[in-house]
């Protein structure tokens, strides 16, 4: 708050002071009052009211830098009128009380939101335990009975063990550490079984997939495996008609370990490449194929960046596109010694 500012909110009340000086100005000079004396008065006048106008400016800035510096220092800013500076006077204490109803109603309304959501998400949790019993009964069918049939089926209950676990993985985004459990992880294992477990798209769509994954990294295999699939899904989604490859592989630095999934597919449009991480975006990719959702690298991206994984991506239009997650590794857990085996 300026004194400029401070002056115009007090307007009113100084034209009223300016009104009450000339018409006392006007009876004094009427009941035969020198000038001098007149000038005398409205002189002290001004002086009694320039001190009043800077004393209250000084106190009003004063106790608004008090709320402010407050306001700075807590991370809950909804518990503001709680920290409130007392103040003398009854304006302040009135919006201060009117503040603290409000922000009780919003944390009620927010509390009431949040219940909505736990239940909800309890709900597609129950829901998704149910239905994955018959997912599994269709897939151990249609393995006892292989043709061309059964594989079809087993191929379209694929996608839809896929569509269930984005539900539940998307539920579940929010609360990671509550279903966390860091260890050390095989990448070459997770991969194997990832690839084993899209294996009749794979074959079916002729693909030549790879894994070279030597490292060992510290994280939860079951989110790790999640992320995958989304993205080999999407590689055998958008790939190219002619020898499509598919390579999932690891790179070394001095504090990380990236792991990338590499395709040789249609690839995707530079102007897109930037925004492919983003809530319900398709790209023109996604604009041909009408079934896509927009969700699975967004939900890969967000359940990265819960666990301190770094996710990016380079893709140049028909030659392929790398999807990178990057693992951070300690220092001091990098110059540890491999483990050897018992009988080294």
């Amino acid at each position: 708050m300026n004194f400029t500012d401070h002056v115009k909110d007090q307007l009113l009340l100084l034209t009223l002071h300016g009104c009450c000086m000339m018409l006392l100005t006007a009876f004094l000079y009427a009941t035969g009052y020198p000038h001098s004396h007149c000038l005398l008065i409205l002189i002290c006048w001004a002086l009694v009211l320039t001190v009043w106008l800077l004393g209250r400016y000084q106190s009003r800035n004063k106790y608004f830098r008090q709320l402010q510096q407050v306001l700075k220092q807590t991370d809950q800013k909804y518990l503001f009128s709680e920290l409130m500076p007392r103040s003398f006077r009854l304006e302040d204490r009135l919006y201060q009380e009117l503040i603290r109803q409000s922000n009780k109603a919003v944390i009620e309304k927010i509390r009431s939101v949040e219940a909505e959501k736990k239940d909800y998400r309890e709900y597609i949790e129950s829901w998704v335990h149910e239905i994955k019993a018959p997912i599994a009964t269709i897939s151990m069918i249609c393995e006892q009975q292989k043709d061309d049939q059964t594989r079809r089926i087993l191929r379209k209950n694929q996608q839809v063990e896929n569509y269930v676990d984005m539900a539940l993985y998307y539920a579940r985004s929010d609360e990671v550490y509550k279903d966390y459990l860091i260890r050390e992880a095989s990448l070459q294992q997770t991969a194997e079984e990832v690839l084993a477990k899209h294996k009749y798209d794979l074959i079916i769509c002729c693909f030549e997939a790879q894994a070279d994954c030597p490292d060992i990294v510290f994280t939860d295999v079951k989110w790790i495996s999640f992320i995958l699939s989304q993205l080999v899904r999407n590689a055998i989604k958008y790939h190219c008609d002619t020898q499509p490859k598919i390579r999932i592989y690891t790179e070394k630095t001095t504090h990380s370990v990236s792991l990338v999934v590499a395709d040789n597919g249609i690839g995707i449009r530079p102007e897109d490449v930037p925004r492919i991480f983003e809530k319900g975006f398709t790209g023109a990719n996604g604009r041909k194929d009408q079934r896509a959702t927009g969700m699975g690298l967004y939900l890969c991206e967000k359940l990265c960046q819960k666990l301190g994984i770094k996710i990016s991506a380079q893709s140049k239009k028909h030659i392929g596109t790398k999807i990178i997650l990057e693992f951070p590794v300690s220092h001091y857990l990098w110059k540890l010694p491999q483990k050897t085996s018992p009988e080294s």
